[in-house]
């Protein structure tokens, strides 16, 4: 699935529910779906600055896709982080750098997240977006 057929999913998702509350459960439900990170890359290497909750990203590159693992110590933003890698792992260095990540305004996450959260959601958008950059940048030099 492209990007944005993966964003559009998350939206449908979300609009199941107009109460934020329930909103925000999903979000905790999402988190704990995810797999936990194995230790060894909980390294200040892999660990996002600009949030306030520990989140580590570890990023694997095989056959042209990025793939991503994350990991958090709070609830709400382990969710944020299952939603942006169910969106943004498993394609193209390109792909990603080139993705209007349109479903956090469709969703209301800019609106309804704490300043610190929302900060940190950037935050580990753009440590995506530096992987995604980094190994751009490495498969043209290759070539």
């Amino acid at each position: 699935m492209t990007i944005d057929e993966l964003q559009n999913e998350v939206v449908e998702e979300f609009s199941d529910f107009t109460d934020w509350m329930d909103k925000y459960q999903l979000l905790i439900d999402l988190g704990s779906d995810m797999e936990p990170l194995e230790e060894k890359y909980k390294t200040e290497d892999n660990l996002i600055n600009g949030c306030q909750s520990r989140v580590w990203i570890h990023a694997d590159y095989h056959d042209g896709l990025l793939t991503f693992q994350a990991e958090s110590d709070a609830l709400i933003v382990k969710g944020l982080i299952a939603l942006l890698l169910r969106v943004l792992s498993d394609h193209t260095p390109q792909e990603i750098l080139d993705a209007d990540l349109f479903f956090i305004d469709s969703i209301g996450l800019r609106d309804h997240l704490s300043p610190t959260r929302s900060n940190g959601l950037l935050a580990m958008v753009k440590q995506i977006r530096a992987y995604a950059l980094a190994y751009h940048t490495k498969e043209h030099a290759e070539t």
